[in-house]
């Protein structure tokens, strides 16, 4: 009885030092906010839609322990689609970065070794916002912390494959949850 007693214990303390470990991993940007409205910077142009379609700045802090690479994914659940509209799908990117600057995506400077993957308006890359006119999009921005160093992924993956192995690698995640509506 005891051994279960101390196993039990043990398994407890383990699970709250992870959810402060979590507590601790933070998602910051100077382009975007906590349900604040996208600038026209991070719209798509195309669509009915008129904007920069540049990727936000992010920085993030207090990884997990174990955190070997990153992911960073946009994504629409509000999309008409079904299934969501992924904005945004960058794996691989090194455990020693922890930041991208303004406009990373698609102009030569995320880092060394990061794969951006097709968004759902079919461009590696960040697409920005468009939704049909008169609703209210929520862009979620997350940054994963992974077990992994990289992601092994085929060419030209889906999202939902990627996302899937994101999904199977993530020990920690710190999100931004952005509106847009036109």
């Amino acid at each position: 009885m005891l051994q279960k007693t101390l196993f039990a214990g043990l398994m407890l303390a383990g699970a709250m030092a992870s959810a402060a470990n979590a507590q601790d991993f933070h998602l910051s940007s100077t382009s975007i906010a906590e349900g604040a409205q996208l600038a026209p910077a991070h719209v798509f142009t195309g669509f009915g839609c008129e904007g920069g379609n540049q990727s936000p700045q992010l920085s993030w802090s207090g990884a997990p322990e174990g955190t070997k690479s990153f992911a960073i994914t946009a994504y629409d659940p509000d999309a008409p689609t079904g299934s969501g509209w992924w904005h945004w799908n960058a794996v691989n990117i090194p455990a020693s970065v922890t930041s991208l600057e303004p406009s990373a995506s698609g102009h030569g400077a995320m880092p060394e070794g990061a794969v951006e993957i097709a968004n759902d308006y079919g461009a590696a890359g960040f697409g920005g916002a468009c939704p049909p006119p008169g609703e209210v999009h929520r862009y979620i921005f997350t940054v994963h912390a992974l077990s992994t160093e990289r992601l092994e992924l085929p060419d030209n993956p889906g999202n939902a494959l990627v996302g899937f192995m994101i999904g199977a690698n993530t020990i920690g995640t710190a999100r931004i949850t952005a509106v847009y509506n036109r």
